[in-house]
């Protein structure tokens, strides 16, 4: 049996923060940079010119792409053949979160309740979402997450008579209200079935997947375009100006589901939706 100290996973976790924060995904910006060249209003083509100028920025002057440097959402996937020694794992995450956000100089987001709202003052605690998998290794992602575009989120339980047509209509209503509030063009993650609390958590995991790789369901791969294609036909465009690109990509994520009932979530991310990951 392999054996990992968590102090390489808090190292880790701390690089994360500051990378995911600091550089979008280039399959990402690779989208942004298409939609550019592909705008045909002129206001909507010159915002997203300004918003690949404002990556470039950051790249060049090592700062945050989006002063929202979010609430950090960490998906570990943990081996079971591998067994982790020196201590808690879910404190070594949590430091590596604080270490991150203060040697990163990011913006501290998280209050520690939800009514008092006092600040954590060190971006802690993260959402974890932990799975055992097989093998000795440990796989860590990061995902930011900005609150402009998270509250925008909704989720619906529909009736197993619904289908595509339905699920296509929950997430175009759901684009139609936020509007300009997520700071298009958005990315759109989409989770069908499980159950409440399980399909809001597959469209978290639909945002990580690298932008514009389909499913590898064809039904699903599909519908995915179809959603694409729709919502940029609402016409709400870069920062709610006007245009063709409301949203860059969509993916979808399904598990299976109760007989009586067909969960679908929207989970909607910014254009600077942002992650980053590492196998130790």
């Amino acid at each position: 049996m392999r054996e990992l100290d968590v102090a390489l996973a808090e190292d880790a976790v701390a690089r994360l923060c500051i990378e995911a924060n600091l550089h979008l995904p280039a399959p990402l910006r690779e989208r942004i940079s298409l939609a550019e060249q592909a705008e045909d209003a002129p206001l909507a083509k010159e915002i997203l010119g300004d918003l690949l100028r404002n990556l470039d920025a950051a790249e060049a002057l090592h700062l945050p792409v989006c002063q929202d440097t979010g609430m950090a959402v960490i998906f570990a996937e943990l081996g079971q053949d591998l067994h982790l020694t020196g201590g808690g794992f879910e404190d070594a995450l949590r430091r590596g979160v604080a270490r991150g956000y203060k040697e990163g100089y990011l913006r501290c987001s998280v209050v520690e309740d939800p009514l008092r709202r006092k600040n954590t003052g060190d971006n802690t605690p993260p959402v974890l979402h932990l799975r055992l998998v097989p093998g000795d290794r440990l796989h860590l992602s990061v995902a930011p997450k900005g609150f402009g575009s998270e509250n925008m989120s909704r989720l619906q339980m529909l009736t197993p008579a619904a289908g595509a047509d339905e699920i296509v209509a929950f997430v175009l209503e759901s684009v139609r209200l936020a509007g300009s509030n997520p700071c298009p063009p958005i990315t759109l993650g989409v989770g069908v079935g499980g159950n409440f609390e399980s399909c809001a958590l597959l469209a978290k995991r639909a945002l990580c997947r690298p932008a514009g790789q389909s499913s590898a369901d064809p039904f699903y791969a599909a519908l995915e375009a179809r959603i694409l294609e729709e919502v940029n036909r609402l016409g709400i465009g870069p920062q709610g100006f006007g245009g063709k690109t409301t949203a860059l990509w969509a993916a979808i994520e399904a598990a299976p589901t109760h007989i009586a009932g067909l969960p679908v979530s929207v989970n909607i991310g910014c254009h600077v939706t942002r992650h980053a990951e590492v196998t130790l």
